[in-house]
């Protein structure tokens, strides 16, 4: 009995050291956060004072005021929307059709097709970045929406990760609306889809959140400034001796709000998501 007692009690407070810690490194992972949103009510005269005061004496909202008429930034931002929308939508439908045709269709060598599919995610994307470029400017679709959007449509992470969820769903859904007359498309469609919403707003929650954040990629396939993305444009701020800290860190405040809403809105099914993914009854 005693021993119970003791391993209880050791138990607790083992729990309550590993909370302190996770309360600790969660105060610590926010500070940038919190620097940046303090950055972004201060002019650079006062951010630069040393030492530091965290709180400032005067919150300048002006930055959020001048950051629309500073730049373009109305026009990134509906472009980085209009981008990370379609990008997610196409990729959300075509790594799931490829899923389930890995998952549930019975065709010959789908493993050893799928193991070729998995070696998109061991190469990195710098190793196919040239000929990918190349590519897409022989096709006339060089610095262009188009061009961006199509070479972000596949994902070998989405496909692994709807599989993964697909393969744990009872085969005996699929094979009773076959028996009834369903179609392919529509046990996909009508069966498959709506029980996978919790994966489905995982993969989308990923995704919109990369093609929010991607620079590096617009940097390469978009040179016209009407089609640039929040990304490059919030870059604009940096002059060739100076940069506007104020200014930048009021934008990145406000680039940050629509990934904050999408998770927000999915963090329910994304934590079933990832939960779930994976497991096979």
């Amino acid at each position: 009995m005693q021993s119970t007692l003791g391993r209880t009690r050791k138990g607790k407070i083992l729990y309550s050291l590993l909370m302190v810690l996770l309360i600790a490194c969660s105060i610590a992972a926010l500070f940038p956060f919190l620097w940046m949103i303090s950055a972004s009510l201060r002019t650079d005269v006062d951010l630069f004072k040393n030492p530091m005061n965290w709180i400032p004496s005067s919150l300048y909202l002006e930055n959020y005021k001048e950051v629309w008429t500073a730049i373009p930034f109305g026009r990134f931002f509906f472009n980085t929307f209009k981008l990370a929308v379609i990008i997610t939508a196409l990729q959300v439908l075509v790594c799931s059709m490829a899923a389930y045709a890995f998952a549930k269709l019975k065709v010959p060598f789908k493993n050893t097709v799928f193991l070729l599919f998995m070696t998109n995610l061991m190469m990195p994307w710098h190793s196919i970045m040239v000929p990918q470029f190349n590519i897409v400017r022989s096709l006339g679709l060089y610095d262009t929406h188009t061009g961006y959007i199509l070479v972000q449509v596949f994902s070998g992470f989405g496909i692994f990760l709807l599989r993964q969820f697909f393969m744990s769903l009872p085969t005996e859904l699929s094979e009773a609306a076959r028996i009834d007359g369903m179609t392919e498309w529509g046990v996909y469609w009508r069966i498959i889809m709506p029980l996978s919403k919790a994966a489905i707003s995982t993969l989308a929650i990923f995704t919109f959140t990369f093609m929010w954040n991607d620079y590096l990629a617009p940097l390469i396939y978009i040179q016209n400034d009407s089609l640039k993305t929040l990304q490059l444009g919030l870059k604009l701020f940096q002059t060739e001796h100076t940069m506007d800290y104020g200014l930048l860190m009021a934008g990145t405040v406000l680039a940050t709000i629509p990934m904050m809403v999408v998770f927000l809105v999915g963090e329910r099914f994304f934590i079933q998501g990832v939960a779930t993914t994976g497991m096979k009854n």
